[in-house]
């Protein structure tokens, strides 16, 4: 078999020959010759723990598509809501098909009152917006029980409308109440990203008609964020959902995950150094102290991508058009000096080192009066469709229980000793 690997136990020279299907071996096949003796893989950095067909990534080659569609031709034709039915039902939906999704999710903006009265308004004044969301999206689940009906396709699909409609409506009135400002209801007569610009920024105005470059700008990161693949978020989700959990509770597992600095923080760690380095005249130096060891270049290099992230590129553009309505952001002349001298200093090229879409996001979100706080939000509001787009692929799937094995490297076995002749 030409397109197979074989193995051989040194041990009794016993050989098995597998063969390599979608760019991967099934690691099953290995214990028929190796029983009791796992894969050591920490990160899972080098297993495929699920076979889905909605996001490619070629990290090698810097290729990013959505069920099969290029992000440069979605980023720049689509929209938020049309390439999250793509995302969820597998195809870009027909005019008809568009307009009652679209029609779905706007009418489901809206959040029960006693999520916002009872619930919401319980938190500390000064909580964090992002510890709000995860807790407010998994109070949900006992809002609508029904969701608990998971192999129900007409269920999953009420409960699927309700989280992407839901969750901006969520993040701005996370936002509202962590700075003592009202909670805006949702504007029907508004698109998805321009309804949550209303919804966080309206004050004693009846109407918030939020400028259409910004608009669109926040939609193209929607895009940009809807999925990614198997990151540390989606695999919460998975893992979550392979116990059958709800799917208020598995998304609110995924936007923990999320919370974390390493994965939704990261635009922020952007934020931090562009300030610290302040000035022009100081790139050069932060630059010879990252090559020594002493700090790090945030916002370069990407567990998957060895080449540009062709989500920076696109997010490089919108952000010039962002800087032409609320003028320039003095630290994007800093970020683009970063740039230059990275792509042309062989240690960060040798390292395949290249910006990934964090670099840029924060500079945008900062221009456009969101607080760094909030950045983790943005992040979770788009990525829920690519959530439960897995979610529902793994039921579909029938997968197993997640349950990963270990290597016990702990004490051997011993007996027990009294308290009293312990020393």
């Amino acid at each position: 078999m030409a397109n197979s690997i074989t193995i051989t136990d040194n041990r009794t020279g016993e050989c098995l020959e597998i063969p390599i299907a979608d760019g991967g071996i099934d690691a099953q096949q290995w214990t028929k010759l190796l029983p009791g003796i796992w894969f050591f893989d920490p990160a899972f950095g080098a297993t495929a723990a699920a076979a889905s067909a909605i996001t490619e990534l070629d990290g090698e080659r810097g290729i990013l598509r959505y069920r099969g569609y290029p992000i440069e031709q979605l980023a720049q034709s689509s929209s938020y809501l049309e390439v999250a039915y793509l995302i969820t039902h597998g195809e870009l939906p027909s005019p008809a098909q568009f307009e009652d999704w679209r029609y779905e999710i706007t009418h489901h903006t809206f959040i029960h009152e006693n999520v916002r009265k009872r619930f919401m308004e319980g938190f500390h004044h000064d909580a964090h917006p992002m510890g709000m969301l995860v807790s407010a999206i998994a109070a949900l689940s006992t809002f609508y029980p029904e969701a608990k009906n998971i192999h129900d396709p007409a269920v999953r699909q009420k409960q699927i409308i309700r989280l992407i409609a839901k969750m901006p409506t969520i993040a701005a009135g996370c936002h509202r109440f962590s700075v003592g400002m009202p909670f805006v209801y949702p504007d029907n007569s508004l698109d998805f990203a321009a309804n949550f610009l209303a919804m966080m920024w309206k004050t004693a105005e009846p109407r918030f008609d939020a400028n259409p470059v910004l608009a669109r700008a926040l939609d193209v990161l929607f895009i940009l964020h809807a999925d990614h693949e198997q990151n540390c978020s989606t695999t919460a989700m998975r893992v979550v959902g392979s116990a059958h959990a709800d799917p208020y509770t598995a998304t609110a597992a995924a936007c923990a995950a999320l919370y974390g600095p390493r994965h939704g923080g990261a635009n922020e760690a952007v934020i931090r150094m562009l300030n610290e380095i302040a000035e022009l005249e100081n790139v050069d130096s932060y630059i010879a102290a990252v090559k020594r060891g002493e700090t790090r270049l945030q916002g370069f290099g990407h567990r998957v991508y060895r080449s540009y992230d062709p989500r920076a590129a696109i997010i490089k553009e919108t952000a010039h058009d962002v800087f032409e309505i609320t003028g320039k952001n003095p630290l994007l002349d800093i970020a683009l000096k970063l740039e230059e001298v990275a792509l042309g200093d062989d240690y960060f090229i040798s390292r395949e080192l290249y910006p990934n879409v964090d670099f840029y996001s924060g500079l945008i979100y900062q221009a456009m009066g969101f607080p760094i706080e909030m950045f983790p939000v943005l992040f979770a509001i788009p990525r829920v469709a690519g959530w439960l787009a897995n979610w529902v692929e793994l039921l579909e799937q029938d997968a197993r229980i997640a349950r990963p094995r270990q290597l016990y490297v702990g004490n051997p076995p011993r007996d027990y000793v009294p308290i009293g002749e312990r020393q």
